[in-house]
This record gives C-alpha cells, structure tokens and sequence, in this order.
C-alpha cells in the first residue's frame, strides 16, 4: 500500500506540473511587437545595453542564454528565477542553479527600460530578449520574440530539485528522462536536440562531469571512465580537473564556445559531448538523424533554434491579467 501510495504521489505531482505548463502552452497573449505602442523602444534599449555588455564581458553569453532555459522549464517563463528572499529559499539558490551568471545584467536592462517606460516591459520578456540578443552577439541566428508575459510571484527553492521530469533537466540524465522532461513541458525531440545546441557557447565546472572522468561506476579508482566517451578527449580533460575540483571550468564546446556554431554537433557525433547528457543525443535514432544533418552542407540548425526558442518561450506564460510587471526584477511589486 505504501508504495502505492508513493507511486500515486508521483503520478499526481507529474499531472499537476502538467497543468501548470499546459495552461498557457501555446502562448496564447505573447505576440511579436507586444511594446510597440507602450514601449516602441524596448527592444532597441535590450540591445544597446547587451552589446555594451558582451563587447566587454563575451563570456557571459552561454550564462545568459542558459538563463532563459532554466527560467521556462520550471513554472513556464514567468522571471521566478530572479526572486530573492532573505532566506535565499528561492529558485535562483537551488543547486542546479547555482552556477548561473548574468543577474546582474538582467537588473541593468530592466533599469535602463524603466527610465524609459515604467513598469511597462516585464522582467521575464527581457529574459527571452537577452537570450535572442546573447545569441546574435556570438554570430548566432536572429529570431523574433514573442512578448507579452507577466512576471509570477512565486519562486521555490524546491522546484529545480523536484523530480527527474517535473524538475530541472540533469547534465546526468539519459535520454529517456530528457524526451520526457521536454515533452511534458509541449516541446517536442526535434525541440531537444536543437536546443541542446545551446551549449555550443559557455563553459561548464568540472564537478559537473567528473564522474565521467573518475568512478564513473563507483568502483573508487581514476581509471573507472565512462566508456561511451572518447578516451582521447578524457585523457586531455584529467589534464585539466583533478579529482574533486570545484572551482576550474571547461569549455563545453572547446575551440569555438564564445561562437555560436554547429561545431557541438560535431563534437557530440565524435562522442566529445562533455556532459552525460550531451552524449545521450546519441541515443536517439531521429537525434541521431538531425546531429548528422546539422552538420552537414545546408545545414537548418540556425533557423530551427529560432523557432525552438520560440516554443520554449510560450511554455507556461502568464498574460493579460495574470502576474504583474515587477518594477524590480529580484522581487514581487
């Protein structure tokens, strides 16, 4: 009876997330040129900070980017990534969200559109602006984004960390979680594969896949790696973190992660993937198909990130009289 129970709790945690992100799955509200009229110059305000921002600081393109990503997946693009609280009880402390960076340049953006229209352009648009913005800055494809969401007021620490699907994506998940994961959220397997090409800028702390590199199967010696990696692209990365490093990082796509390119593709086909849920791409027979594809002559990564950026981008908004439009992107009005 207990495990009945138990499977039951988890089946209605799954149906309750389910609800949340179907509410406002097609993103019903959002439109290109939703400020047109209220703030006809926000778009051209995210961008004139942005480029000041990477002409000094590239290196937080992938962080800004990834933002984004972890904003939507958990209670839909809504800005509850930016909450605060004095408790530090929110999403943004919550350990698979430890290691983003940028908060600091969403609080710029929004202190630069509130002198010009105030109380207009919600925290969680320029979330989804910054992400387009971050991604041309590194030679990487123009969208156009959907605006229009509201900010929600409700941020938990716990949420991040609440189940393999219902929760954040793991850089240790395999390929069955991951299809499940996107798809509870409407994003289909194309979906995936592309927006994994996300990691094609930023970096990655060595904790992050040290496992990979050391004990991969617990058997508690450095030689124990992970087979399904090219043991070429190990031996270089034990040159770089030892075990139990904390603190160094590692380019997640070496020789171009400050440009955004289909080289992550190529990497991950010559099992160079760096994270586990990199080389879980592999496992996947369409996955497989579009990771060939991308990376060859006429090559349509470049368009399908824009459109799968979009679809995330409507995952579980808030609109029209729903949330409010913070006036400071850290905490609720």
């Amino acid at each position: 009876m207990a495990g009945f129970k138990n499977i039951f709790g988890i089946f209605m945690l799954q149906m309750m997330v389910l609800a949340l992100f179907s509410l406002h799955a097609d993103g019903q509200g959002l439109k290109v040129g939703f400020y047109d009229e209220s703030c006809p110059q926000a778009e051209a305000i995210v961008s004139k900070v942005m480029s000041n921002v990477m002409a000094v600081a590239p290196s937080l393109s992938g962080p800004l980017l990834r933002l984004h990503f972890h904003d939507c997946f958990i209670r839909g693009c809504d800005g509850s990534i930016l909450l605060d609280t004095p408790t530090g009880q929110t999403e943004k402390f919550s350990p698979p969200n430890l290691s983003l960076r940028g908060f600091n340049i969403i609080d710029r953006v929004k202190l630069a559109l509130e002198m010009a229209c105030p109380s207009v352009v919600s925290c969680a648009d320029i979330v989804a602006l910054v992400a387009r913005d971050v991604t041309v800055a590194t030679k990487g494809p123009y969208w156009e984004v959907e605006t229009g969401r509201k900010d929600g007021n409700v941020s938990l620490f716990t949420d991040p960390i609440n189940g393999l699907v219902t929760g954040l994506p793991s850089f240790t998940s395999n390929i069955t979680i991951l299809k499940q994961s996107f798809s509870l959220r409407g994003l289909s397997t194309k979906d995936l594969v592309v927006l994994s090409g996300g990691h094609t800028i930023g970096m990655s702390h060595c904790s992050s896949f040290e496992e990979r590199l050391y004990n991969f199967t617990g058997k508690g010696n450095n030689d124990d790696t992970d087979p399904t990696m090219d043991q070429n692209y190990i031996a270089r990365l034990k040159l770089k973190c030892k075990p139990r490093d904390v603190t160094t990082i590692a380019e997640l796509d070496p020789g171009s992660f400050k440009t955004f390119d289909e080289s992550y593709y190529k990497l991950v086909i010559k099992r160079r993937g760096l994270l586990q849920s990199d080389a879980a791409l592999l496992n996947d027979p369409e996955i497989r198909a579009y990771l060939i594809q991308a990376t060859s002559h006429g090559s349509t990564f470049f368009s399908d990130f824009g459109v799968s950026m979009v679809n995330m981008g409507r995952i579980g908004v808030l609109t029209g009289s729903q949330g409010e439009v913070r006036k400071v992107c850290s905490k609720t009005n």
